[in-house]
């Protein structure tokens, strides 16, 4: 499910279950609705409250791992894929060729992550330039001084490296948010609401302070949800970090 989904149905249980608590307040006995009554209600509800607010640290806090992890990774990629041409344009014109696919490769990258006319980019798919082809056509070079031998050394190493983040990126993809901490998470916050709406009075101030606090709760779902898609939606890693590694 997308972010707004899951933002919207947890809109839906939390601010519903405040509806259901108001309807529910008709059936409850008279004797049942005592001032020690509504005390231990609200003491429950601010327990539930505090772990709901735990289990929604602990999920930003996860997303927000995956996130700037993923986006140190492109930084690091795009400083290596820098490096890598400025090493092989100090080599030669007998690197040119070399160049040319480095730019192909990363042009071809950029286009995966950040695909036009669509939210949600997939990962790297077969096609365009291999890291591998990139390691080959280096390796081939000839070096003639001891600073071109040096600049294939490194340029060699630096390829190896790249491949390993590209690998690392396509494994960070794959993190999503855990479902059973999601789903007990818009659980307690459904039954915090409900208890909200138990004993409130039925008009418009405290409705429209029901709704604000549920799109509140549930814009902070939103946004963890978010977090987890940083090549689309809101919350997006910028397309410069790679596309801007080499000159134009």
């Amino acid at each position: 499910m997308s972010s707004f989904g899951v933002g919207l149905v947890a809109l839906a249980c939390m601010f519903g279950s405040a509806l259901i608590g108001m309807l529910l307040h008709v059936y409850i006995p008279q004797h049942h609705q005592s001032a020690d009554t509504q005390r231990i209600v609200n003491l429950a509800a601010g327990i539930i409250g505090t772990m709901a607010a735990l289990v929604l640290g602990l999920l930003i806090a996860s997303a927000n791992e995956s996130y700037g992890a993923q986006k140190n990774e492109l930084i690091a990629i795009a400083a290596k894929i820098g490096l890598i041409d400025r090493g092989l344009a100090l080599y030669g014109p007998e690197a040119r060729a070399s160049r040319d696919l480095l730019r192909s490769d990363l042009d071809y990258a950029v286009e995966q992550l950040w695909p036009k006319g669509r939210h949600s980019p997939d990962s790297f798919r077969a096609g365009g330039t291999a890291p591998g082809q990139l390691y080959a056509n280096i390796e081939m070079l000839d070096p003639q001084s001891d600073m071109q031998r040096a600049i294939k050394t490194q340029a060699l190493a630096m390829v190896l490296e790249l491949a390993e983040q590209r690998q690392l990126i396509l494994e960070q993809r794959n993190n999503s948010v855990s479902m059973p901490l999601l789903i007990i998470l818009i659980f307690a916050l459904a039954v915090n609401f409900l208890s909200f709406g138990l004993f409130a009075p039925k008009n418009a101030t405290v409705m429209a302070a029901l709704w604000v606090c549920a799109i509140a709760s549930a814009g902070a779902i939103f946004v963890m949800m978010e977090l987890y898609h940083p090549y689309g939606g809101l919350i997006e890693i910028p397309s410069t970090t790679l596309s801007n590694a080499l000159p134009q």
